[in-house]
């Protein structure tokens, strides 16, 4: 099953930039696909998979930066720009 998701992050943190370019770059390292956004990152690959890195990466955001808002809008569906 495909799926596509919507993440932002919101580090509660006067610093908050470095943060959300550590986890777009964490990502990126994963071989899914990942867009960018000012708003929000846009991932899309398989279900167990992208399941999968997100409970990594969030779980690795709270461990190194602390608290954050996680907001994720996930779809069933191919969902990529074309």
């Amino acid at each position: 099953m495909y799926l596509s998701v919507q993440l932002s992050c919101y580090p509660l943190k006067d610093d908050y930039k470095q943060p959300i370019w550590d986890l777009i770059a964490r990502l990126e390292q994963t071989g899914l696909e990942v867009y960018p956004g000012r708003m929000s990152t846009e991932i899309f690959g398989e279900y167990d998979e992208v399941m999968a890195v997100l409970s990594d990466t969030m779980k690795w955001s709270f461990e190194t930066y602390g608290k954050s808002v996680f907001v994720a809008k996930i779809m069933e569906g191919d969902r990529r720009p074309r």
